[in-house]
């Protein structure tokens, strides 16, 4: 049986795809403004701390008997502060922000280990959010994914172009009236927010190859942001269908075989020219 086939026939399958639709939709439109406003290693270590909050509230769901309490619900409240704490550290302390980012970012990872390591039971929940697993995705969870995405799309038609002033020139967005502060921090919220969503398809380790890869190729092809976030999601919902297609064929994991995919189809562009600037 090919892919294709094998998708028709199996619900499983055509729920994974359904999440990597979800998730290359705000891969796409999310990672054009990372990309812009070069902020790919502030994504990074908002990624990585998510790590965190899925262990912690893993841990608490086991040591408490809290079935309610999923572990993605912690992933979202450890980006949420990730993106806030970095966020007013670029805007107010004087401490180098690189050393900031680093710390949240092993900071995070050292403290999903810890909770993981105390969490009765076999993690195997910790470790497919860490390597990605479109197809450990359930019917609650695409609700929740594509309720994230709403929310995502209707936060960017609001602000879309206010986000464009402070992603090119924060100092001419403040003379224009604009709240440069709170515009900036709701952006990293809305990318903790698709991070979130990545991480169901390809995993924390590999989450920055869907935010980041596809705008970067889709940036060399146009110089208007909006053309190149609707390029970035197209590329992105390739990438995965590409990968899946390839995990399917050669029994490889699924999150990996899409980052690699990306990877590969990024090498092929990379002597490619981009535009020399970036319009609205």
């Amino acid at each position: 049986m090919n892919f294709l086939q094998a998708l028709l026939s199996t619900p499983l399958l055509q729920m994974a795809l359904l999440a990597t639709l979800a998730a290359s939709f705000a891969g796409g439109i999310l990672g054009s403004y990372v990309v812009v406003k070069r902020i790919v290693s502030i994504s990074g270590s908002i990624s990585h701390s998510v790590l965190g909050g899925l262990g912690c509230a893993l841990w608490l769901q086991r040591s408490y008997h809290l079935p309610w309490l999923q572990p993605i619900y912690g992933g979202l409240v450890a980006a949420i502060l990730s993106a806030l704490i970095i966020g007013m550290v670029h805007l107010h302390a004087r401490q180098r922000e690189d050393t900031v980012i680093a710390m949240i970012w092993s900071l995070g990872m050292a403290a999903g280990i810890i909770f993981a390591s105390q969490t009765p039971g076999y993690n195997v929940e910790l470790m497919n959010f860490l390597l990605g697993n479109a197809l450990w995705v359930s019917g609650t969870d695409l609700i929740l994914l594509l309720s994230l995405d709403a929310m995502i799309l209707v936060c960017v038609l609001v602000f879309h172009r206010q986000f464009l002033a402070i992603c090119f020139d924060e100092r001419q967005a403040a003379l224009q009236g604009l709240s440069v502060k709170r515009l900036y921090l709701l952006l990293l919220v809305l990318i903790s927010l698709s991070i979130v969503l990545l991480i169901h398809t390809v995993g924390i380790v590999l989450v920055l190859s869907m935010l980041a890869l596809p705008p970067s190729i889709a940036e060399k092809f146009s110089n208007r942001l909006s053309t190149m976030m609707i390029i970035a999601v197209g590329l992105n919902m390739l990438f995965c269908l590409g990968g899946m297609s390839l995990s399917y064929r050669l029994d490889w994991p699924t999150g990996a075989t899409i980052a690699l995919f990306s990877g590969a189809i990024y090498l092929l562009t990379i002597r490619f020219k981009k535009p020399s600037t970036i319009r609205h």
